[in-house]
């Protein structure tokens, strides 16, 4: 259908096309309008296109074909410029098309296209006929690739027709040949199935002579492993009483060498001191010891009066760390809460452990310091400092039952010195021998 709005006779921009634009002839329109682009300034294009003008042909009709053909519609000026341009490209079709007679061996959609921008008198029909005939040309062409498919269809139905048959020729031929093997297996089934009772039979009989000899060979056998095995009782019995014997004389003997040798460098550690701290004279008397001196080493009225000192006096603890094997057990994490609670507790260890091994270098003692495993979320990897001894309790004991255990090792007689503030672990030690100090004392002899 044609509608002709203002314009005079055989202008063929009065008509309009009343229906969508095949699509076919669409693409050739967005092409001849992508080919054109490029002659165009930037001026000659308008606003909605400018941004394509650098693109490549190909990339202009992939990504503005929409914009393209939409201004080509709302834009005659566009239109008649992109016109000139097609007429340079191909003036033999716009001459036909002027003339009103399309060269008949010319593709329709190319010829919809070039009337469609071209605008020439009659160009609606010019595009109808284009997309009747793309419609055609559509249709036959579906038709023949049916045509085709259904013949590829019919052959592949035949080759699986002559297939199914040979399958089941060969299936048949198969089947009588194990029909056949089956009746002779069972024959064989049946004279197996024979030959297996006349020696089951046979077997039942063995089987009775073999009961009867096994069950006097199981009675035999029965009293030889009970003796077997009362011999081995036996046999580990004195074996883990011999080893028990071996050692309990051997740690008997190492533990109390231990402590008798600790206690006898005690006691001579304490007569050297006790020598110097009475100044005794030597056995003979010289001329030079008649003279009224304090001698080196000597007690004074001063040192006597200096020497009377408060509870909490770090001198306290000097006095006691000065004594002959003096061994200084530290209740770790009681005296670093006490000092620096606010600290984590690595931080408290490695504080506190650097200055138990100031304070072991500088009086010679023995230190151990003793923490409680209990609050340990995995094992602690910690290189002990010099001169000190670190140890955390097990699993289910706490500081305190090792703290007692270590005074409790300790031979009668030596000096043993436990840094605490907990009453229950000092009246426990003091029983056991051992001289509480409190927790900051330590603290004030370590500052």
């Amino acid at each position: 259908m044609v509608e002709t709005t203002g314009g005079g006779p055989g202008d063929g921009t009065a008509e309009v096309l009343d229906r969508p634009l095949p699509d076919g002839v669409r693409r050739r329109v967005v092409q001849i309008v992508s080919d054109g682009f490029g002659g165009l300034t930037i001026a000659e294009l308008p606003a909605q296109l400018r941004q394509y003008a650098r693109f490549a042909p190909n990339r202009r009709a992939k990504f503005a074909g929409n914009a393209m053909a939409t201004a080509l519609e709302t834009d005659t000026l566009f239109r008649q410029r992109i016109g000139e341009k097609l007429r340079e490209a191909q003036p033999e079709l716009a001459g036909a098309l002027d003339s009103g007679s399309p060269p008949p061996a010319a593709d329709p959609l190319d010829v919809a296209a070039a009337a469609y921008v071209l605008r020439p008198t009659g160009w609606v029909k010019l595009v109808a006929a284009a997309g009747e005939e793309a419609q055609r040309a559509d249709a036959e062409r579906a038709d023949e690739e049916s045509r085709a498919e259904l013949e590829r269809l019919r052959e592949e139905l035949d080759r699986a027709r002559g297939q199914t048959r040979a399958e089941t020729e060969r299936l048949r031929a198969e089947l009588d040949a194990a029909k056949r093997e089956a009746e002779s297996l069972h024959r064989k089934l049946r004279a197996a199935l024979s030959d297996v009772k006349r020696g089951e039979a046979a077997l039942r009989k063995l089987q009775g002579e073999m009961e009867s000899a096994r069950t006097e060979g199981q009675a035999q056998l029965s009293a030889a492993e009970s003796e077997g095995r009362r011999l081995k009782a036996r046999l580990g019995e004195v074996e883990a009483a011999l080893e028990a014997s071996r050692r309990a004389a051997r740690e008997g003997r190492s533990v109390e060498d231990m402590r008798v040798r600790l206690l006898l460098d005690t006691v001579l550690d304490a007569a050297q001191g006790l020598r110097r701290e009475l100044a005794l004279p030597p056995v003979s008397v010289r001329p030079a010891e008649t003279v009224d001196a304090v001698e080196p080493g000597r007690m004074t009225p001063k040192d006597i009066a200096a020497r009377a000192l408060s509870e909490n006096d770090p001198a306290i603890l000097n006095q006691l760390l000065a004594l002959p094997q003096a061994h200084l057990v530290v209740d770790g994490y009681n005296v670093t809460k006490t000092g620096y609670p606010q600290m984590p507790l690595e931080k408290q260890r490695l504080r506190l452990l650097g200055q138990l091994s100031q304070l072991a270098a500088q009086t010679g003692a023995e230190v151990t310091c003793v923490f409680d495993g209990a609050e340990l979320a995995a094992p602690v990897l910690l290189a002990p400092p010099r001169g000190v001894r670190v140890l955390f309790s097990k699993p289910g004991v706490t500081a305190d039952e090792l703290i007692r255990q270590l005074v409790r090792a300790e031979p009668p007689g030596r000096p043993v010195i436990v840094a605490s503030t907990d009453r229950e672990v000092a009246d426990g030690v003091a029983k056991a021998g051992a001289r509480p100090v409190a927790s900051a004392m330590l603290l004030k002899r370590l500052s």
